[in-house]
């Protein structure tokens, strides 16, 4: 996932933006490893291999 990426992603659960980012393993540019985190409402949504899993987490 590029970083630029983070101007224009918002949650999808309440739709807070900017998220925060939190890397775990980049290659250049590129965030290949990490998590995206809503401040807003506290979700997390992990980044693999590059992309990033915006479903919303379930609900309990």
């Amino acid at each position: 996932m590029k970083k630029a990426l983070l101007d224009i992603l918002a949650c999808p659960v309440c739709k807070h933006h900017p998220l925060s980012l939190e890397v775990e393993r980049e290659e250049g540019a590129e965030v290949v490893e990490g998590k995206l985190h809503c401040t807003g409402c506290g979700a997390s949504y992990v980044i693999n291999d590059g992309i990033p899993d915006m479903l919303p987490p379930e609900r309990s």
